[in-house]
């Protein structure tokens, strides 16, 4: 009776471990003759230029890929590629005090993004990804506070990204 009930533990173990390898945590559903990815420099075309986020959004987006995928990273001949500009970058107050000054402000930020999969034409995409941070009108926003607000919105645009570039929601 010990061997059948050992023999059928390691037989749900077995069964187990195999039902899990085609599964993806991250939603991947990359085809298995795709091997590299590049992503092409971010340029940043939007009215108000904020020094350095283009470069910022196009490693975050590096490391996002490299890290949820096993994908490699290549400068050129990508099996996926990956190219855009920032279009829009700016703060708008969006609700008041009765003395007519900003009670809070948005910083958005919007990306248009071009995806190029060379093993599938079919999935190429091009579209435009957007994502805000709002904040007290009191506050100013430099130094680490507008540090931790492009942050927040560039993991909320490159996750967005990828989710409709590779993911299979």
């Amino acid at each position: 009776m010990k061997l059948i009930f050992k023999i059928s533990c390691l037989v749900l173990v077995v069964i187990s471990i195999a039902g899990c390898g085609a599964y993806s945590f991250t939603g991947a559903n990359i085809d298995p003759n795709t091997k590299t990815f590049q992503v092409n420099y971010f340029q940043n075309n939007a009215r108000i230029v904020e020094p350095g986020i283009d470069r910022d959004f196009t490693l975050l987006l590096q490391d996002l890929i490299l890290n949820q995928t096993s994908l490699d990273l290549v400068n050129n001949n990508g099996d996926l590629v990956y190219e855009g500009e920032i279009t829009d970058y700016y703060i708008a107050p969006i609700t008041a005090t009765s003395q007519s000054t900003a009670a809070q402000n948005r910083l958005t930020i919007g990306v248009n993004v071009r995806y190029f999969n060379t093993q599938n034409e079919e999935k190429d995409v091009e579209q435009r990804f957007s994502f805000y941070f709002d904040y007290p009108g009191s506050t100013q926003l430099t130094g680490s506070n507008l540090e931790d607000a492009i942050n927040t919105i560039f993991e909320r645009i490159s996750q967005d990204i990828f989710n409709a570039t590779l993911a299979d929601w």
